[in-house]
């Protein structure tokens, strides 16, 4: 019982350290001004030595962890959100300059089933972002690190939110399409 206790309040602190409440993006970009875009194509990568959880404990050690989808290939299932936010903010990003657009996945944090019920915590997306003039291929932007993070809700919260409809796909791809459009415009 101390143990399962000793756990608990472990996790609790885990989660509570794990960044900030609301959603924050930081990058290190300083072109915001003269950004004039429109995505002309859009490329994911994801290292093949990513680490992918499925372990249901408060915070599991991996690169990666998912549940807004069935259990699949992890990778593709966040490489779709992040092409549903290109894709969402074609109309928005309507500027003079295409652009080609690569994201490369350093770690996708959800939050595991046990959290989600429970304490909630928070989503943790950071990926590098690179900008490049689509017609002369010439670099727009040196790539830059873009950290975000998402409050998870969790407990009745969550069910409550799940069974409205906003699931935590639809939270986290909406929320990918609004780092995505402040990070390109």
């Amino acid at each position: 019982m101390i143990r399962k206790l000793l756990v608990l309040v472990t996790g609790i602190f885990v989660l509570a350290a794990c960044g900030a409440q609301t959603p924050v993006a930081v990058s290190s970009s300083t072109a915001a001004a003269e950004r004039s875009y429109s995505v002309a194509s859009f490329q994911f990568a994801a290292p093949d030595d990513l680490s992918v959880s499925e372990a249901e404990g408060y915070y599991p050690l991996a690169d990666v962890v998912w549940r807004g989808d069935p259990k699949g290939d992890r990778i593709a299932q966040i490489e779709d959100m992040f092409t549903q936010a290109v894709a969402r903010n074609e109309p928005v990003l309507a500027g003079d300059t295409p652009v080609a657009v690569r994201v490369d996945l350093v770690r996708f944090h959800g939050v595991t089933d046990r959290t989600r019920y429970s304490v909630g915590g928070n989503y943790n997306i950071i990926f590098n972002l690179t900008v490049v003039d689509a017609r002369s291929g010439t670099l727009l932007e040196p790539t830059r690190r873009v950290v975000g993070n998402l409050k998870a809700p969790g407990g009745s919260q969550a069910v409550a939110l799940e069974q409205g409809g906003n699931t935590q796909k639809v939270r986290v791809t909406s929320y990918l399409t609004a780092l995505l459009r402040a990070e390109l415009s």
